[in-house]
């Protein structure tokens, strides 16, 4: 079972395992990134598109707690099931994408 986190839930998330180091991973695409994107606050942003993951799950390290980010949450979904899947063991989908980061966490970010 895959976490489900909403934005403003994140913190706690990643506080849960202080020893891992927490990473939101961006599926979204490129032009996705330019249109809006969150700053890494107390982690590290990583960015890989999706259907590029699994020729770059090597990039992930197995050990760091890994939230998983996209538009609406569905592709990130997918995503954190396929890294479940493949190993590692910490990680989540944020729920509602980088929509609900903007609506509940910053609304600096925009969105379209």
């Amino acid at each position: 079972m895959i976490d489900q986190i909403r934005p403003t839930e994140l913190a706690d998330w990643f506080a849960r395992n202080p020893n891992a180091r927490p990473v939101v991973l961006d599926v979204r695409e490129p032009w996705e990134l330019q249109t809006a994107s969150v700053a890494p606050q107390g982690f590290t942003l990583a960015t890989i598109p999706m259907n590029e993951i699994p020729a770059r799950v090597s990039e992930l390290d197995p050990g760091q707690r890994i939230a998983c980010l996209c538009h609406h949450g569905a592709r990130s979904q997918r995503v954190a099931a396929f890294l479940a899947q493949n190993g590692f063991g910490e990680v989540a989908n944020i729920a509602g994408g980088i929509d609900a980061w903007s609506a509940q966490h910053d609304p600096s970010v925009p969105r379209y």
